[in-house]
């Protein structure tokens, strides 16, 4: 009975997960062509996730009390706002403004797992969030491609390719999602529950506890390095590689996150519960952080094609960090707090999606483009040494 409401919501999340990895390779690249500078971009991707990290828990609140259903359409209508705003743009401001309706919108990730919880018993919860992991490693397998496919042609069909997912997404989430009635107790089970800003002195305490407190550094480590990474990345590819004597622009920077996503599915699909079990999740989380740090070396002094795909395996095997160091902070947590703990770890990657692209785009904008890599590996390098 269960089925069928897991399959829409992973159908949801696989179109909404394809309209933002869309959105990665192009962005820099479109803010650019209105005139941003690097750290522009960088503020520019700050302001989607500052939005985010007021309205995410707001919106969690809400559907607390109206449903999911209905607060998830309202997500995927700003989302698909916030789209044609982008499309339509005649300056760099106009940009900025769509994100922000993009990101005060921005709940559908919290939303489908709060109704996953919903619909699951707590024993069978974990491994249904499963499903928002493959959605996760589909979507950057196939948006990045389409991206950069589309982007030869103008640089605003990616985004009406997006826009065209985002209105798919609502339609499947009006006619394909049942409504349930909401988890009596929102804060039980891995469903991700977000304290608002002004209760964030109760996340206080989790860093009290020794053992939780060094993986949410760890987990801050690895949100601030990539973050550094995924903003930093076209730019850095754009002053520094060439295809057939011109420079990277969202084509080949698209192909190369699909690329990253085609590795990734491998290590987050069937083969991370074998190698579990073979190896334990400390020493893949280990492994997965070596490989960021041994990637983003790398990336530092790329300058050619073979380099950056050797780059970008390294980088893929660091796909390993979230899944085992998300589980391993739920186990360090009382089972009664896991909600709020991973809505912790939520509010964290917000934090790191805000302060890190701006100090990609510092670096950047001043030349410094291996202090780029080499400042991204220096941080993971300290959630490998934590």
């Amino acid at each position: 009975m269960l089925r069928s409401p897991l399959l829409a919501i992973f159908l949801i999340v696989a179109v909404d997960v394809l309209g933002l990895t869309i959105m990665i390779p192009l962005l820099p690249f479109y803010a650019e062509k209105l005139g941003a500078s690097p750290t522009l971009v960088g503020l520019l991707i700050g302001t989607y996730a500052a939005c985010q990290l007021v309205s995410g828990p707001l919106l969690g609140r809400l559907s607390d009390y109206t449903g999911r259903k209905p607060l998830l359409l309202v997500s995927q209508v700003g989302t698909l706002i916030g789209f044609l705003i982008l499309a339509f743009a005649p300056n760099l401001w106009i940009v900025f403004l769509a994100r922000v309706i993009d990101g005060a919108t921005a709940g559908n990730l919290s939303l489908a797992q709060a109704y996953i919880s919903d619909v699951t018993r707590p024993e069978e919860r974990a491994k249904s969030f499963g499903i928002i992991g493959i959605a996760f490693g589909m979507g950057f397998l196939i948006g990045p491609a389409i991206s950069g496919y589309l982007a030869k042609f103008d640089y605003r069909d990616p985004i009406f390719a997006a826009a065209a997912l985002s209105a798919t997404s609502i339609f499947a989430t009006y006619f394909l999602l049942p409504a349930v009635k909401t988890s009596a107790a929102p804060a039980d089970g891995p469903g991700g529950r977000r304290l608002s800003l002004l209760q964030w002195g109760e996340y206080a305490r989790y860093f009290e506890q020794k053992s939780l407190a060094t993986r949410l550094f760890q987990f801050l480590a690895f949100g601030f390095s990539f973050a550094m990474f995924t903003a930093g990345f076209p730019l850095f590819a754009e002053r520094r590689l060439e295809y057939h004597g011109t420079p990277f622009g969202p084509e080949q920077v698209g192909y190369a996150w699909a690329y990253a996503g085609f590795c990734g599915i491998f290590l987050q699909g069937p083969a991370l519960g074998k190698l579990v079990r073979k190896f334990g999740e400390n020493a893949l989380n280990r492994a997965g952080f070596i490989g960021y740090a041994a990637g983003y070396i790398t990336l530092a002094f790329t300058h050619s094609i073979p380099m950056l795909v050797l780059a970008t395996t390294f980088c893929a095997i660091g796909s390993l960090v979230r899944p085992t160091l998300t589980s391993m902070i739920t186990q360090a947590a009382p089972r009664e707090e896991q909600g709020v703990v991973l809505g912790l770890t939520q509010s964290l990657t917000s934090i790191a999606q805000i302060t890190g692209p701006p100090v990609a785009g510092f670096l950047i904008q001043h030349g410094l483009l291996s202090g780029w890599g080499l400042a991204a590996a220096g941080v993971a390098a300290l959630g490998l040494l934590l």
